[in-house]
């Protein structure tokens, strides 16, 4: 899972205060357990004293060491199991006065080995979802609020179906598409139409529930992302560039790459370059890509090279947005 680094700072901040949480909830518990039960606290300082003796027992040699030993285990056994019936007639469990983690799997480490804990990809998804939905305002976007009521009836010559036919299939593709992310045949979505038609809103739904399941995904427009290709390679200033590379690698490798309105940003040699190389690197990679355009393939083939227009041909599934200006429809409405 590709998270930038700043959701997983994020992540790992709320993480800390989760535990901190934890360990002042369990010292509230221990403080109550000693007030109310005094013994529970004797016996926890005397355990504490043997640890030192059995230690000096065990380095001890001969017999007499091996004697000494077996009498100090069954001395703090005995004082376990007196601790556990305390507990048991007071009403609590077993392991209430043991210093337990937040999380037993990492031992409140956040990793385990290379591996992300589930303690914290749970707060690296809470946060990403965060962070989309100030982009892209998924409190109100969802599959199930999608209006295709906003679509004609009339059967399209050209479509020979109705924009609403037409549309409830586009629907059910992307839908489909996020549901079943990473088992779906089709990687790549080129999302095409005229502005209005609900690219962006299905690209946010697709976005929400792919990264409610635990895949990175990243939502940028193309403008920003060639922005930030741009800065890695003429920026000076080292962290700057720092903070460049670390957003070029996400685009590179997250799961999800959302890429809007692609179209919209000053093409140059370098923009050419750039796209190709985000492109090309995530079919190489085998990662999945959604791109957004007000351009249809025609004219994708005349604004950027051949190399580009062919991978999109050939390795996208071009879904076609049709109808009328959903925002212009909304304001006749009122």
């Amino acid at each position: 899972m590709a998270y930038s680094e700043e959701i997983i700072a994020r992540a790992e901040a709320r993480l800390k205060q989760a535990q901190e949480a934890h360990q002042t909830q369990r010292d509230t518990l221990r403080r109550e357990i000693y007030k109310k039960i005094p013994r529970t606290g004797e016996i926890d300082r005397l355990l504490r004293q043997t640890a030192p003796k059995i230690l000096a027992a065990s380095l001890r040699k001969g017999l007499d060491g091996q004697a000494a030993l077996a009498a100090l285990r069954r001395e703090n056994l005995a004082l376990q199991d007196e601790q556990a019936a305390l507990l048991a007639q007071g009403g609590y469990a077993p392991d209430a006065l043991d210093l337990l983690p937040y999380c037993p799997l990492c031992n409140d480490r956040g990793w385990r080995g290379p591996q992300m804990c589930g303690c914290l990809k749970t707060l690296c998804q809470q946060e990403q979802i965060k962070s989309l939905s100030s982009l892209l305002n998924l409190g109100e976007q969802s599959f199930e609020t999608f209006r295709l009521d906003y679509y004609d009836r009339e059967i399209w010559p050209d479509l020979k179906r109705s924009p609403r036919e037409h549309m409830e299939r586009v629907l059910t593709i992307c839908r489909n598409y996020a549901e079943h992310f990473g088992t779906v045949a089709q990687k790549n979505l080129f999302l095409t139409g005229k502005p209005g038609l609900g690219k962006t809103f299905l690209s946010a739904c697709m976005a929400r529930v792919v990264s409610e399941k635990g895949w990175s995904v990243v939502y940028d427009t193309a403008a920003n992302i060639f922005s930030r290709f741009e800065t890695r390679k003429f920026a000076r200033d080292a962290e700057e560039i720092r903070q460049a590379e670390a957003d070029a690698r996400r685009y590179l490798t997250c799961d999800l790459l959302i890429l809007d309105d692609l179209g919209s940003e000053f093409t140059t040699p370098f923009v050419q370059a750039a796209l190709y190389e985000v492109i090309n690197t995530r079919l190489v990679e085998g990662k999945h890509t959604v791109i957004s355009s007000n351009l249809d393939m025609n004219s994708l083939r005349q604004r950027y090279t051949p190399q580009v227009a062919s991978r999109l041909e050939g390795e996208y599934h071009t879904l076609p947005f049709v109808g009328q200006d959903i925002r212009l429809l909304k304001k006749q409405r009122g």
